[in-house]
């Protein structure tokens, strides 16, 4: 019998970092906080509040931001800094890939709003390569957890990680529907949420759930779908995948982000190491995305349960 999961409630996952970051501060005097100011976009109050002599308020200075923490890493602190994931890859690439990456700075990189789901804040704001950019510096480690409980242990586990941390959430509430303390959660491992011996989804991010409603509506169709969550872009669980890979004969890839250098692209590379297999990958088509509705966006570019069913049934046509 599959697992049904269920929502405990809609939320955002931008406040499972904040519940996170200072839950993993009460562990570790060392943990110092810095904000580009969006301190309570980001979901820093609560640390600046319990811990204002561990928190930098660096104003609309993301560069500067990038390169305090460096210092600070230098000394022995673990700095998370918290920005919009827009300003977070792209405004400071060049200090992210010399002061942080090349020397190997323990920085976390909290980057909230990423995603079409910034919704009406519109293109300027809707990051959708960052996960390309991050996952393309040596050294980084780039999580993309799912929902509230998953980006709260993400950070937790961030906290505790040895080297550079690009953590990736998002503005809008999405259902809360894994465990508040999971041990199956593990940097660079899959989590198999739902099994199945017709095809395989991996998602990532909000996509999971979307994912796992597909596969439920599959089933009443008659097809076993298995799930899986790809939390870590890198490092990638290469061995993981590749048994997923050659036992399905169907493969989808869902993300929020361009089909170029994310999700699909890191699992099609698993492939052509390990089995050649022909993948259908769910993703922001080589555009920019626009302002609207998070929902309505979603449906726009594909990017929602009915277009991963519809995908699915697409390659299934294609194998009769």
């Amino acid at each position: 019998m599959r697992p049904r999961y269920t929502s405990t409630g809609d939320k955002d996952t931008r406040s499972g970092f904040g519940a996170g970051l200072v839950e993993a501060a009460e562990k570790d005097p060392r943990i110092v906080a810095l904000s580009a100011d969006l301190m309570s976009s980001v979901k820093m109050d609560a640390f600046a509040k319990k811990y204002p002599h561990r928190f930098f308020q660096c104003g609309v200075a993301e560069a500067n931001m990038i390169g305090v923490a460096a210092g600070l890493a230098t000394v022995g602190f673990i700095p998370f800094v918290g920005t919009f994931a827009n300003f977070a890859t792209g405004r400071v690439y060049d200090q992210i890939r010399q002061s942080v990456c090349y020397s190997g700075k323990n920085v976390k990189i909290a980057a909230s709003h990423a995603g079409l789901t910034l919704g009406e804040d519109g293109a300027t704001h809707q990051m959708l390569e960052d996960i390309g950019l991050m996952r393309g510096l040596p050294g980084m480690t780039v999580l993309s957890p799912c929902d509230y409980n998953q980006t709260r242990l993400a950070t937790l586990a961030a906290a505790q990680w040895d080297g550079p941390v690009y953590l990736r959430f998002g503005r809008p509430p999405v259902p809360n529907f894994t465990p508040a303390e999971d041990p199956s959660f593990q940097i660079g491992k899959i989590q198999v949420l739902l099994d199945g011996k017709d095809g395989v989804i991996f998602a990532t991010g909000h996509m999971v759930w979307h994912a796992l409603q597909a596969s439920y509506a599959l089933e009443e169709k008659g097809l076993s779908i298995a799930v899986i969550n790809v939390h870590t872009l890198k490092p990638l669980d290469k061995e993981g995948i590749a048994a997923w890979l050659e036992r399905s004969p169907i493969i989808v890839t869902a993300e929020e982000h361009q089909i170029h250098n994310g999700l699909g692209d890191a699992i099609s590379h698993v492939a052509t190491e390990y089995c050649p297999r022909c993948i259908h990958r769910i993703a922001v088509q080589d555009t920019f995305g626009e302002s609207g509705k998070p929902d309505e966006l979603l449906e726009k570019y594909g990017l929602n349960t009915r277009h991963i069913i519809a995908a699915i049934e697409k390659v299934l046509h294609t194998l009769k």
